[in-house]
């Protein structure tokens, strides 16, 4: 028959034997004594015995908590001995993490993600595979990563895609750029500027194709690269601006570009979470994962 009693009772008891005295020991456990009380109350009622006797001056076990106290102690000093070599096994574990992401969330996720689990997995190696959309997506499907982050976009039955956060599209350029003190810019006027676009391998630009089919460029792209990070180099060079991920740009701020919200349409890409379906990852994989999660929780 099940006894409902969890190791926060069992740890006030074992304080309340140790100081014998509801004051001391709820402080030593940071509970009032009416909290603490009311646990001893509840392990007494499950367990259908009276534990203590309680006198104004002194609490003692009575011979079934005595029994009780031996048996308990045994059962807590067991349990943090469970807990103490699981700790010391992710300690020590070694192995190695593949991530499959796009580099503008590579950028924005990965760095204090990848730190974090360093900390709490000093010995496994964490490769990163920062790459195209198509690229990610084939790592995830033919298990070359262990998961990956990118956009929406491209599905399949057997992958699964976890949202965890709007990526607006933002228009960057150098902060003595004219349009630089906007406070938002059209894509009709950002398309009037000298600009600088990317390839069709891109899936930023197949994703922009789509959302901006009825706006025709009034002049083309002084050039064209494959990934976002190029084109930011060529927008620091002095070339033009460019339409970019706001999560490819740092959150607090640029010393040489700014950005500024592309309204007319507002364009938003979803990024999240790829995984093989059916697949389970290994301990290390799952903690990464985990991280990613506690820290942008799914949209």
């Amino acid at each position: 028959m099940p006894v409902n009693v969890d190791l926060n009772d069992l740890y006030a008891f074992r304080a309340l034997v140790e100081y014998g005295s509801f004051r001391l020991a709820a402080e030593s456990i940071c509970l009032s004594q009416s909290a603490l009380s009311r646990r001893i109350d509840k392990l007494e009622g499950a367990l259908g015995l009276k534990l203590f006797e309680r006198t104004t001056r002194r609490v003692s076990l009575t011979l079934a908590g005595q029994s009780f106290a031996e048996r308990s102690e045994r059962l807590l000093a067991d349990f943090e001995d469970v807990v103490g070599d699981l700790s010391e096994v992710s300690q020590n574990r070694t192995g190695l993490v593949t991530v499959a992401s796009v580099p503008s969330a590579a950028y924005y996720f990965m760095p204090d993600v990848i730190r974090r689990f360093q900390i709490r997995y000093p010995r496994v190696r964490v490769k990163l595979i920062d790459s195209s959309a198509s690229n990610v997506y084939d790592a995830v499907v033919s298990g070359q990563a262990d998961f990956g982050i990118s956009f929406s976009g491209r599905t399949q039955a057997d992958i699964e895609f976890l949202p965890l956060l709007e990526d607006s599209y933002v228009a960057a350029c150098r902060h003595e750029h004219p349009l630089a003190g906007r406070k938002s810019l059209t894509w009709r006027e950002f398309y009037q500027q000298a600009w600088i676009g990317l390839d069709k391998t891109s899936g930023n630009r197949n994703l922009l194709d789509q959302a901006l089919a009825q706006i025709v460029p009034e002049r083309p792209s002084i050039c064209e690269t494959r990934h976002v990070t190029t084109m930011l180099g060529m927008v620091e060079a002095g070339l033009g601006i460019a339409a970019v991920p706001a999560m490819s740009l740092p959150s607090s701020g640029h010393s040489i570009l700014t950005s500024l919200p592309l309204t007319e349409p507002a364009v938003k890409r979803t990024v999240g979470l790829l995984r093989r379906s059916g697949r389970v990852l290994s301990h290390v994989a799952a903690e990464l994962e985990k991280l990613i999660t506690e820290r942008y929780p799914p949209a």
